[in-house]
């Protein structure tokens, strides 16, 4: 069974497209520690396609959608406070609708689904083990060799947290994320699948050789280790979210009441009243609850709260609703009314309507908004899609919208990385979308 999973996975359904999948395999794999080279990868797989399937690309109105987009930010940039940051700023957004749209004709079947998740889970593995050398062995160098680039922060960045070869430990916490999501998915498939667990091994001539889905358990409990020690609060929130996910998806009643109250406890234990709150608190981790209601780090300037922040994006955008004041303007804004280096809002949509106008950010929203209702039509019966492959497709549409509730209160765009991956996994969703909905009047599929 297993042998047949990887061949399905290695081997496009469409020949004509094994060449680009071929590159996109590869490019995702050595991304975490070679953003150039697996970018370059990733950029050929999206060319290739988009030489091979323009016509299916182009009469798809999603793409069409990104195309009205990119016009409005074009628009924006040319009405910008400061318009050379606001074009600069255009390359977090503009090559990345290509990707999207490229590796969404791509992209087609729950088999890639999986390959793709194993990948993700894969790639982890040493991205992990540096951050565990970064906290306990204190690891801190800057190698970029052979076209690897992996710089690790003395201590993490903030100091005292874990964020291996990622700029902020909130971005580490994102990536963890969608891998721990992604891995989770894969796990319950199996397990759910099929009776023949037992204990993960296979019989290889003279020797016992682990199989992929028993080192995946142990990979998942570094990861979400990890994810604790990133010390971040929305890495945490998602993660619970979506063990939440999975036990409502799959009717798990008794576990979705013990994460229920174990939320609960850590939320009584960090905002009740003094006299409950210290009765939580003598079983909630002092770790837990005073990061929660920031006694962790207290007496932090009210410029870096995310209420401050959120308030002025929405002054920006009520000064400038139509155009905004272009992409990149927001720190300097931000700096000259409260002498304060802040990149960004610590909010996706504040930040688009305060930089690229109303109009834009609703727009942006909404064809997300479109991406997600594609997605969800997928766990619906279907004559095209069998019933086991539905939780593949959920474990995405739960990394998705874990994805839009971390840039509620922070933002992924600008780490490279992390920006990458994000489209990608959009572009999974959509793609098979367009595959298995071809009755569907909202994809109009042309393929």
């Amino acid at each position: 069974m297993l042998g047949v999973s990887l061949k399905t996975g290695f081997y496009h359904s469409n020949p004509n497209l094994q060449l680009p999948w071929n590159c996109l395999q590869i490019g995702l794999l050595i991304f975490p520690l070679s953003p150039l080279l697996g970018a370059v990868s990733l950029g050929f797989a999206t060319l290739f396609t988009w030489l091979r399937q323009f016509r299916t690309i182009i009469h798809r109105p999603i793409n069409w959608g990104f195309a009205l987009f990119s016009v409005l930010l074009l628009i924006s940039a040319s009405f910008a406070l400061d318009k050379v940051a606001a074009f600069v700023g255009l390359f977090n957004l503009l090559p990345f609708f290509l990707f999207f749209a490229g590796l969404s004709g791509l992209i087609q079947t729950t088999a890639q689904l999986r390959q793709i998740a194993w990948i993700f889970v894969i790639g982890a593995v040493p991205v992990v083990i540096i951050g565990f050398g970064q906290w306990w062995l204190g690891w801190s160098w800057q190698l970029q060799v052979l076209l690897l680039d992996v710089a690790i922060a003395p201590g993490g960045n903030p100091p005292g947290r874990m964020s291996a070869i990622f700029m902020h430990a909130n971005i580490f916490a994102a990536y963890l994320a969608i891998v721990f999501t992604l891995g989770l998915g894969l796990l319950l498939e199996r397990r759910l699948g099929t009776l023949d667990w037992g204990l993960g091994i296979r019989k290889n001539r003279q020797f016992l050789c682990p199989t992929p889905y028993s080192l995946l358990p142990i990979i998942l409990i570094a990861d979400f280790a990890a994810l604790i020690l990133t010390n971040s609060r929305n890495g945490w929130a998602i993660a619970i979210l979506t063990c939440l996910a999975f036990a409502v998806y799959l009717g798990w009643r008794l576990l979705v009441g013990g994460v229920t109250a174990v939320v609960a406890s850590v939320l009584l234990a960090a905002f009740a009243p003094s006299p409950i709150a210290q009765l939580f608190r003598r079983i909630v981790p002092v770790f837990f609850w005073a990061r929660l209601n920031d006694q962790l780090y207290p007496d932090r300037p009210v410029a870096l709260m995310r209420k401050t922040q959120w308030e002025f994006a929405w002054y920006l955008t009520q000064q400038h609703p139509w155009t905004g004041w272009g992409l990149r303007n927001f720190p300097a804004l931000y700096k000259a009314q409260m002498n304060i280096d802040l990149g960004h809002p610590h909010n996706l949509f504040l930040m688009l309507s305060a930089e690229t106008g109303l109009p834009s950010a609703v727009l942006f929203f909404g064809l997300l908004g479109w991406i997600l209702f594609a997605g969800i039509q997928l766990l619906q019966p279907s004559k095209y899609l069998v019933p086991k492959d539905k939780l593949i497709i959920f474990s995405y549409l739960v990394v998705f919208v874990a994805w839009l509730l971390f840039n509620t209160v922070d933002i992924t765009l600008f780490d490279f990385r992390l920006n990458t991956i994000s489209w990608l996994l959009m572009a999974a969703i959509c793609g098979t979308a367009y595959h298995y909905n071809p009755d569907k009047k909202f994809i109009n599929n042309d393929d």
